[in-house]
């Protein structure tokens, strides 16, 4: 999760908003992404979304099962279904999004019949995901003041 916050603050120096995944393969890092809709002037630039692109040209397939993903905020309804989609085994989130949170804030698209059900841990690292979510958001309307 060091990993995923690391990209999330490079993103948030960017002007992105400070989001970060890493996908990890027995133990071992196989990419790694932060948000990128503002530079790439792209809706589907999403930190997930990059990092499961990555992850199945490195690994050369689009099945991911026998991966991780650490991710620093609950990924959206199109990162959730990219998730189960790729076949990701676990799915360590640091924190909730009670906004957008596909995975058990707003809504759980794991508990839907999909045919891969990802385990999902929250909590791993919350406090320092929430800080620079907040710090972000803060100095962002500051500057529009």
């Amino acid at each position: 999760m060091r990993r995923a916050l690391l990209a999330a603050k490079k993103a948030g120096e960017k002007g992105e908003v400070p989001i970060g995944c890493v996908i990890v393969k027995d133990g071992k890092v196989v990419s790694s992404a932060g948000n990128a809709r503002e530079s790439k002037k792209n809706a589907l630039h999403h930190a997930e979304i990059l990092a499961i692109d990555k992850a199945c040209k490195k690994l050369g397939g689009w099945r991911l099962w026998e991966c991780e993903m650490y991710v620093t905020l609950e990924p959206c309804p199109m990162c959730c279904g990219a998730i189960i989609n790729s076949r990701i085994r676990k799915v360590h989130i640091a924190a909730r999004d009670p906004k957008a949170g596909a995975m058990g804030s707003v809504v759980d698209l794991c508990e839907y019949p999909f045919n891969h059900k990802p385990e999902v841990e929250f909590g791993l690292m919350e406090k320092e995901s929430q800080a620079l979510l907040q710090s972000f958001f803060r100095a962002l309307r500051d500057k529009k003041k």
